[in-house]
Parts: structure tokens; C-alpha cells; sequence
């Protein structure tokens, strides 16, 4: 596993011998005339959690929805599981930012739909569901719509609704970004605590520091854009299992976030320069 904009990165510690899952090599994202992202290299190894993190406007959800196939590289290829990306991926689980949630569908309808749309039958479906909405916390709020939910159980339901399925890769953007501190960190939680399960290759966008930090393996950072690139990796050599609020104590943690701020800060600088 390994992540370069010219030269490889450093393997992470333990993960030199996991397959690739995730692997973007060479890619260039443009708009008509704007160029988002710029020849980027790089490699989410199979069970790895992967941390992208870089200023507003540098191109995290547009590397994120080419990885899921929502939108085709202007150069460069994308594949998943040594199969190149082409068009909407069936092995992807994505949690999204805001409520994906359909309104007038209770939660154990929201839940099975992936399956629903695989063909899966009724009955599998209903208990798929039931034992997925159990592990989330939510037994008794099967027959909820989501207004009657609060933001962590609507969040809840979209982790169940995401993993059903068994996906390959995992992609998140900014998912705990609208809860309030106190809920986030209790669903950061039972984000890897249900990962730790089955160690699924997972992406993550986010503008918290601290947040990339406390879940992922790996951190990469992303320049400011336009024509972004990856400028350097952070490997997170913290334990597993971790509580993303004791974690944060670590003296690890502290100096990690020192270093990683340091390459972080001159991009955000720049973003801010260049918007004014």
C-alpha cells in the first residue's frame, strides 16, 4: 500500500502485505476549463481507514465521487479491487454528509433498500435489517420515520444502511460534521467499532484535523486547489481499539497533530489568500 504524488509514500506499519483495494493513479479532475485535482497517486490498502484531509475547495468529494463513480476522470483511472471504475459502483457503501434519508420511509425501509436494489428477497431483507438496526442501537425505532429520529439515531440508520450490503469500500464525507460534539463522538465510536468487525477499506473526507487523526490508519493531506495533488502522508501509529475522545490525550496524538498540521496549515493559508 503506498501513496505518492512522484515517489511512494511510506507502507504503513502492518499493512505492507494487504492487497490494494482502492488504487487512483495518475488522475486529473476538470470542470470545463477549471482543473480540480491534478495527477493524483494513491492507495487505500484492503481493511485500511483513510484520512483525507486539505483545505475548502482543494477537491476531497471530488476525489470521493470518483472513486464512487459519479463522476469520470478527465485522465487517469480508478479501480476498485484491481477493476477499473465504470460508472456507479455496487460495491460501495457511502455516508453521507447530510440526511440520505427518504422521509416517508421508516427506518427499517430506508435500511433495506441497497438490498431491495440488489434483488435480495423480502424476508432476507426484513431480517437483514432488523439484525443490522439491533447492532446500530435502534431495536424499537424499526417503524420511525426519520423526522421522528434525532440527528444520531438518522445517523445511525444511515451507518446501517451503508454496511448492510457488505461493501468493499467505504465512503465518507464529512459525516458527523452536523452533530454536536458530544453525539459525534459517540457515533466516531460506533463508526469503528462496527468497522472493527469486518475491516473494510475505508475513505474519509474531512476538515476536522482532529477527527482524521482519532479514526484513521493513514492521513493524507491535499494541496490547495485548483489542480490539487497529494503532498504528503501521515501514518497513525496509535492502538486499536481507541475512544476518539481519551485518544486525543495521547501525547502521540498531540505530536501527530503537530506534524500534521505543519504541512496543513501553509495550504489552508493559501486558500484563504486566493480567495481574496
Amino acid at each position: 500500500m503506498s501513496l505518492a504524488v512522484v515517489n511512494p509514500m511510506p507502507i504503513p506499519t502492518g499493512q505492507q502485505n494487504a492487497k490494494s483495494m482502492v488504487s487512483i493513479d495518475a488522475v486529473t479532475m476538470s470542470f470545463g476549463s477549471y482543473v480540480a485535482v491534478q495527477d493524483v497517486n494513491l492507495t487505500v490498502a484492503d481493511g485500511e481507514f483513510l484520512a483525507i484531509v486539505g483545505p475548502t475547495g482543494c477537491g476531497k468529494s471530488t476525489i470521493l465521487n470518483a472513486i464512487a463513480g459519479l463522476l469520470k476522470p478527465a485522465s487517469g483511472t480508478v479501480s476498485i479491487d484491481g477493476t477499473p471504475v465504470k460508472g456507479v459502483q455496487n460495491d460501495i457503501g457511502y455516508l453521507f454528509q447530510q440526511d440520505a434519508l427518504l422521509p416517508w420511509k421508516t427506518s427499517i425501509e430506508n435500511v433495506e433498500l441497497g438490498l431491495m436494489f440488489r434483488g435480495v428477497a423480502a424476508p432476507e431483507r426484513l431480517e437483514r435489517s432488523m439484525s443490522w438496526l439491533a447492532k446500530v442501537g435502534l431495536k424499537g425505532f424499526e417503524h420511525r420515520y426519520p423526522h421522528q429520529l434525532s440527528g444520531g439515531q438518522r445517523k445511525r440508520v444511515q451507518m446501517a444502511q451503508a454496511l448492510i450490503a457488505g461493501p468493499k469500500v467505504i465512503l465518507m464525507d464529512e459525516p458527523f460534521s452536523a452533530l454536536d460534539i458530544h453525539t459525534r463522538h459517540l457515533m466516531q465510536n460506533e463508526l469503528l467499532r462496527l468497522w472493527q468487525e469486518e475491516r473494510r477499506a475505508v475513505v474519509m473526507i474531512t476538515h476536522d484535523l482532529e477527527e482524521a487523526i482519532a479514526l484513521g490508519d493513514r492521513v493524507a493531506i491535499l494541496a490547495a486547489g485548483p489542480r490539487s495533488r497529494v503532498i504528503e502522508s501521515f501514518p497513525v501509529d496509535l492502538e486499536r481499539p481507541r475512544d476518539v475522545a481519551e485518544i486525543k490525550l495521547d501525547p502521540r496524538f498531540m505530536d501527530l497533530y503537530r506534524n500534521i498540521w505543519a504541512s496543513l496549515r501553509g495550504e489552508v493559508e493559501k486558500s484563504y489568500e486566493r480567495r481574496d
